[in-house]
């Protein structure tokens, strides 16, 4: 199951579960879509394929609930 994490591991953007615009690679780092879009949908940490990011519905959210760690790195 995706961690689903909560922030653009570039620029710190919140990344709600529920909303889209999160970009993930295979690895499941996490960027904004500005960011991903300045990355040219590359993955910095792996070189990996930045994809959209699928949303969880609200029932299934509240019942698997996503991550809370933040990755940003100021």
């Amino acid at each position: 199951m995706l961690e689903l994490r909560p922030d653009c591991e570039r620029c710190g953007a919140d990344l709600p579960a529920h909303l889209g615009g999160a970009f993930i690679c295979s690895f499941e780092c996490t960027f904004c879509a500005q960011c991903a879009e300045a990355l040219d949908e590359q993955c910095p940490n792996c070189g990996g394929e930045l994809l959209d990011r699928p949303t969880r519905a609200p029932d299934l959210l509240a019942k698997y609930p996503a991550s809370t760690e933040r990755r940003h790195k100021t």
